[in-house]
C-alpha cells in the first residue's frame, strides 16, 4: 500500500534499520534476507533522497535525516500497535504476552516479586522481562523496547501517563556485631567517620548520593562502590562498615541477615516510586489490566496494614 507516494510497508524496516543500524540484524530481526532488506535501504534511499545509514569505518550511523525519521517513525508504529492491532477484549487467563519493565533490584524485591507472584495466579501465561535501569529508560519508553518503568517518579518523564506506587524512606545499617548496632541511632559526626558502601549508577538524574555530595561534600569515606542494592548488605556483613538503604529493603535483608537497622543521621527525603507507560499504549486492554493488578497488588503490600514481607518472600499479615 502507498501513501503520497510511500510504500507503507516499509516503515517498519526502515524502523528496523534506524534502530539495529545493520543491515545483516535488521534482516534477521524482520526474518527477511539479506538482499530483500538491502533492496528495502535502496527504496527507502531513493524515496527520502538519503543515505539514512552511513558507514563509517566498521560501523553505520544514522544520518542527520534519519536521526530526526526515527522516533517520529517509532511513534507512528505504537500508535498503530495501540489503536490497531491490540484487540480490545484480554482474557488474563488466555493472554500469553511477553512483558518489559525496567525496574532496580530494590523495585523487584521490595515490590515487584510478590505482585507478579500474584498476577501469574491469574495470568499464567504472561511473562515478565525485568531490566536493570540503563543511561536512558525514556529512551527505551518512547521506542517501545519496553512497557513500564517502574521508578522514582523523579525520572519519569511528563509526557506520558504515570501511577504512583507507594513511597520510602531510608535507614543506615551495620553488621550486628558492629559496636555501633546497639546504639539504635548514629551521630552525624559518627556515621562521616565510618566507611561507607555507596551505590551509584551510570544514569543521569537526581540521586541520593548526588544529595549528599552536595550537602556534605567528600567527608565520607567510601570503601566500596557498586550498582546493585541487593548487594550491600553482602558488603556490610562481617564488616564495620555502613550504608544507607530504603527503609523497606533493609528490612527485608535484616529478617535474614545479621543486620541491624539504624535511623540515619540526617533528614533525607522520601522516594516515591511510580509506574509509567506510553501514552500511545493508554488504550491497550492487556496494559491497562495489568497496570491495575500493579498498582493494587503493590498498594495492598505496602499500606501500614497490608501484609509485610517474610524472609522467604511471601506476604504475610
Amino acid at each position: 500500500m502507498r501513501f503520497k507516494g510511500l510504500d507503507l510497508n516499509l516503515l517498519v524496516s526502515l524502523d528496523c534499520l534506524l534502530t539495529e543500524r545493520n543491515v545483516s540484524r535488521a534482516a534477521e530481526k524482520l526474518c527477511l534476507s539479506q538482499s530483500a532488506m538491502s533492496g528495502a535501504l535502496t527504496r527507502l534511499r531513493e524515496y527520502f533522497k538519503d543515505d539514512l545509514l552511513a558507514q563509517i569505518g566498521r560501523s553505520m550511523m544514522l544520518t542527520p535525516r534519519a536521526a530526526e525519521l526515527l522516533p517520529a517513525v517509532r511513534s507512528v508504529l505504537m500508535q498503530i500497535e495501540g489503536a490497531v492491532l491490540n484487540r480490545p477484549e484480554f482474557d488474563p487467563a488466555t493472554a500469553r504476552r511477553s512483558i518489559r519493565i525496567i525496574a532496580s533490584d530494590y523495585m523487584i524485591i521490595a515490590a515487584l516479586a510478590d505482585a507478579l507472584r500474584a498476577i501469574k495466579a491469574d495470568a499464567p501465561d504472561l511473562s515478565f522481562i525485568l531490566l536493570q535501569p540503563s543511561d536512558d529508560p525514556q529512551g527505551k519508553l518512547e521506542r517501545g523496547e519496553v512497557e513500564f518503568l517502574a521508578m522514582p517518579d523523579l525520572y519519569l518523564s511528563s509526557r506520558h501517563p504515570v501511577l504512583p506506587l507507594f513511597s520510602d524512606g531510608y535507614s543506615a545499617i551495620v553488621w550486628n556485631e558492629n559496636p555501633r548496632a546497639t546504639d539504635g541511632a548514629v551521630t552525624l559526626d559518627e556515621f562521616l567517620a565510618m566507611r561507607h558502601v555507596a551505590v551509584r549508577f551510570t544514569q543521569t538524574g537526581p540521586s541520593f548520593e548526588g544529595w549528599f555530595l552536595e550537602r556534605f561534600g567528600s567527608a565520607r569515606v567510601v570503601d566500596v562502590t557498586t550498582a546493585s542494592y541487593a548487594a550491600i548488605p553482602f558488603l556490610i556483613v562481617g564488616t564495620e562498615r555502613i550504608a544507607l538503604m530504603h527503609r523497606r529493603l533493609a528490612e527485608t535483608f535484616a529478617a535474614m541477615m545479621p543486620l541491624t537497622l539504624l535511623k540515619p543521621p540526617v533528614e533525607i527525603a522520601q522516594i516515591n516510586e511510580a509506574l509509567q507507560w506510553h501514552v500511545h499504549n493508554d488504550a491497550d486492554e492487556g496494559l491497562i489490566w495489568l497496570r491495575n493488578r500493579l498498582v493494587g497488588e503493590i498498594g495492598a503490600r505496602m499500606r501500614p496494614d497490608g501484609p509485610t514481607v517474610s524472609p522467604g518472600g511471601m506476604a504475610h499479615r
